[in-house]
């Protein structure tokens, strides 16, 4: 585990971005971003929005990366409490995970920033600035889940590391963004869908945190990780 980061803990991170995307905060708000890379246009051409989408996706990747690589530096400097940062880093991330399933309510992770509807496209360097903006809007609702993977990047202690797991949370973030940017219309099914079954999705997502949680602290996540190096 000295070198490098196991396949356990990218997924996760993966995973969680792909849930911090389906979260209330970000799903509603998908029609609004897609408006945003087209320009407002209702003949889009979609390479100029496929750029578009992929410069936003770079801001806040830029920015999750910087955040990863924090994390990373401050575990660095504790490496000698290994124990204790991973039991303080896994009992955060319960404490999220029970917030997200509704056993908890934090007020703090259920407020957000959201742009308004009248957006129009300038520029690829406004999207980049605006992804940014957004994963700095994002981030008290999407909390749970970014805060579990910098407190994971917090407990490799490398910052090569912080940067790998916040890529993969980035990647698993962008990934349904851009294909929503290129197939809107068609997706529109599995948004409504996702909506009714909000309740049974978040309990099932703050579980997820809650078992990352468990394993963090009773050491099982690095043991796990060994075993699948």
């Amino acid at each position: 585990m000295e070198g490098t980061v196991s396949i356990l803990e990218c997924l996760t991170t993966l995973v969680e971005g792909l849930i911090t995307f389906i979260s209330p905060c970000v799903l509603p708000m998908i029609p609004v971003y897609v408006l945003y890379f087209t320009g407002g246009e209702e003949e889009h051409r979609q390479g100029r929005t496929l750029l578009r989408a992929l410069c936003f996706v770079l801001g806040f990747t830029l920015l999750f990366v910087l955040l990863g690589i924090f994390a990373a530096t401050l575990g660095s400097m504790l490496v000698r409490y290994q124990r204790i940062v991973n039991g303080i880093c896994g009992l955060v991330i319960i404490v999220f995970g029970l917030h997200y399933a509704g056993f908890l309510r934090m007020e703090l992770l259920s407020r957000t920033w959201k742009p308004g509807t009248a957006v129009q496209a300038k520029g690829y360097l406004s999207c980049v600035l605006l992804g940014i903006v957004f994963a700095v809007g994002w981030s008290p609702c999407t909390g749970p889940f970014l805060g579990s993977a910098m407190m994971l990047a917090a407990t490799q202690g490398q910052v090569m590391h912080g940067v790998i797991l916040l890529l993969c949370y980035s990647l698993g973030l962008a990934v349904p963004f851009v294909l929503c940017a290129l197939l809107i219309d068609q997706l529109k099914g599995t948004f409504a869908w996702i909506k009714r079954h909000y309740t049974v999705i978040n309990r099932v997502c703050g579980v997820f945190l809650i078992v990352v949680g468990i394993l963090m602290m009773t050491g099982w996540l690095t043991r796990l990780s060994a075993l699948l190096a």
